[in-house]
């Protein structure tokens, strides 16, 4: 999983609020995968966003991502955000365009409010767009249609896909675009194994660049 491989470069200060945001970010993509009724995958994602516009230091007790999460207190409009981008995935098929790209926003702009908690503010904006150009390329390499996946490659292609110098603390989002990137210049699929992209993604966590 590219998201563990990428966890294992955030610097010891960083890992918590990273380790919170990913296993989020997973569990929503869980509940949007495997709910084969959309009204019930909706519910399920009602009732993150609805723990979310409460302070998450009353989080209710039997639900431990919560109490991970509690990190989250002051940025936690942008964990809304992204279960609103998530449920855009939900409904009928096949996908739009509108609903991939508010998709990969709102993952975006949840990275670009970790990009704030972990004192890199001033790179927030950049790290949305970089965390932007992964959740296309993520997206593109999961949907099992080949006309849907061919839509999230073109609006990938349309994105600026430079590399934009980070923080150490934001460093797994350096891999995490960095593959991205690498994976669309050369028509691949974000997680194929290769040499190349474990090269890359070691020289991106060790180095940032």
């Amino acid at each position: 999983m590219l998201q563990r491989l990428a966890l294992s470069y955030a610097p010891a200060r960083a890992r918590e609020p990273w380790l919170a945001l990913l296993a989020l970010d997973a569990r929503l993509a869980g509940i949007v995968r495997n709910s084969h009724e959309p009204m019930l995958a909706q519910i399920r994602l009602a009732w993150w966003r609805e723990n979310f516009r409460k302070p998450l230091t009353q989080a209710p007790a039997g639900e431990p991502l919560l109490g991970l999460l509690a990190i989250w207190e002051r940025e936690r409009e942008a964990l809304v955000l992204l279960v609103d981008g998530w449920e855009a995935l939900i409904g009928q098929g096949p996908l739009k365009a509108s609903s991939m790209l508010e998709m990969a926003s709102g993952r975006g702009r949840a990275f670009g409010a970790l990009a704030r908690m972990t004192g890199a503010a001033a790179q927030a904006e950049a790290a949305a767009g970089m965390a932007t150009v992964w959740a296309l390329a993520d997206l593109a390499a999961k949907l099992g249609s080949d006309a849907e996946s061919g839509a999230a490659r073109s609006l990938l292609a349309a994105h600026e896909l430079t590399l934009t110098p980070l923080p150490r603390a934001m460093r797994p989002l350096a891999v995490l675009h960095g593959l991205a990137r690498r994976a669309s210049l050369r028509g691949e699929r974000l997680g194929e194994p290769s040499p190349g992209a474990f090269a890359t993604a070691l020289r991106l966590g060790l180095l940032g660049r």
